[in-house]
């Protein structure tokens, strides 16, 4: 092997045992590091939705469609509605889940487990009616308050939608009991079915203005929309619902539907989460909930959804990022994973580096203690020699000399860098003048 080569490796050798130490402990605080935090999120996640064609289960489909393009498939589970949403995200069988507030018993206990990712829109408690079974239950064509349904055919919805929960609450405030009603409780659909066919009196559901069965119903002849005129008061009595009003012709502004203003009480519809969803999947949802639900609606200005208000339960801290910043800095210039990773990891990894820096300056000592001490173990041999010499005269000169001749021997065939070859060299010096000392004796 060529001696210049030969010196490379050596140095390359002893430089990988100096420094070997110090980059594993940090290549292992960089995986403890990486575990503990987790920043990479799973590619899957459960989204709890509403009935089929309901405005939850529009919703699902776009927020599944946004997320897709991170790569990071969104499954829609089906269900009635807000109470068995948050039943599911209880249970674990969904990481997110549309929950109207009000229509789902939220209590202290989900506080810990559930976090909301802001209000994204309001939802109205419609209430459409047949203009024909008014004018046979009362003799007039239209419902001016919920106390005069008494004897009325009413489908409230599955229980799971949380509706018929709030409706019984309204009509309570109203001193009606329910008893007084035929309350039915179909899935939307084969509700509306039968109220179209004349089965049922009246529908009674929560959703969004999107929803293909409000639009459908609103332009229905022959069906009408209860005007809530008492929505101030609603509201005062309880929290969680808002006046809101459905202008005049912003149905069908040609046709003029509805012909007047229509007072409405809503509540707001939020994204919760369960608390140990992945922080990055719920940045994600946040962020996607601004593009979704920050235009301007029927019963809402640009910009003032998604929101942080009228939350039942903690905001979580990515939400309020993003609603408040909208997306981080590098997620604008890198890709979503790279992005995530360094935003996860960066302060851990500072703190990694600030500890290794100054550990990393006993490597250069280390290295050339290693070095020279290839050189320097001699000199405790080359001392007992000549202390030998020296204190005790019944030595054998010439076996000291043998011994010394032996040393010297081995001292020839260390190898050592070039830049600590006048160490060597001045051990070797060291021997000739030990063995003229022994010479002189002779």
């Amino acid at each position: 092997m060529p001696k210049t080569l030969r010196y490379t490796l050596l140095s390359l050798r002893e430089m990988l045992l100096s420094a070997g130490p110090f980059a594993l402990l940090t290549i292992a605080l960089l995986g403890l590091t990486y575990w503990w935090l987790n920043p990479t999120p799973p590619k899957r996640v459960v989204l709890a939705t509403g009935p089929a064609q309901s405005a939850y289960d529009e919703f699902g489909k776009r927020y599944a469609e946004a997320l897709a393009r991170y790569g990071i498939t969104v499954e829609l589970l089906a269900s009635e509605g807000s109470s068995a949403n948050l039943e599911l995200l209880r249970t674990g069988q969904a990481d997110l889940g549309f929950v109207q507030g009000g229509t789902a018993d939220i209590g202290y206990d989900d506080e810990g487990s559930i976090v909301s990712l802001g209000s994204l829109f309001v939802e109205p408690l419609w209430m459409f009616y047949r203009e024909d079974a008014a004018r046979r239950l009362q003799k007039n064509p239209t419902v001016n308050k919920l106390a005069e349904l008494k004897g009325w055919r009413v489908n409230v919805g599955t229980p799971g939608s949380g509706v018929p929960r709030l409706f019984t609450t309204l009509l309570d405030v109203n001193r009606v009991d329910a008893s007084q009603l035929t309350l039915s409780k179909l899935e939307q659909t084969p509700a509306t079915v039968a109220f179209l066919n004349g089965d049922i009196d009246a529908v009674v559901f929560a959703s969004a203005p999107e929803s293909v069965m409000v639009q459908m119903l609103l332009q229905t002849p022959g069906v009408k929309l209860l005007d809530f005129a008492q929505s101030e008061a609603y509201s005062r009595r309880f929290g969680y619902l808002t006046p809101v009003v459905m202008p005049q012709g912003v149905v069908d502004l040609a046709a003029n539907i509805p012909a007047r203003n229509v007072r409405l009480v809503a509540s707001t519809t939020s994204l919760l989460a369960h608390s140990d969803t992945h922080p990055a999947i719920l940045q994600l949802f946040a962020q996607t909930a601004t593009q979704l639900h920050s235009g301007a609606s029927w019963f809402s200005r640009a910009r003032e959804y998604p929101s942080l208000e009228h939350s039942e339960v903690p905001i979580s801290s990515e939400a309020q990022r993003a609603i408040k910043n909208g997306a981080p800095f590098l997620q604008r210039y890198l890709p979503f994973w790279l992005a995530n990773l360094i935003e996860r990891v960066w302060l851990a990894m500072g703190l990694i580096i600030v500890l290794a820096l100054p550990l990393s300056r006993i490597v250069p000592p280390l290295y050339a203690f290693r070095i020279r001490s290839r050189v320097f173990r001699w000199y405790a041999e080359l001392r007992d020699i000549e202390q030998q010499q020296e204190s005790d005269q019944g030595s054998s000169v010439q076996a000291l000399l043998e011994q010394l001749d032996a040393m010297e021997s081995k001292v020839e065939k260390i190898v050592v860098p070039l830049s600590y070859t006048d160490e060597l060299y001045a051990l070797r010096n060291n021997i000739h003048l030990v063995r003229k000392k022994l010479l002189r004796k002779t």
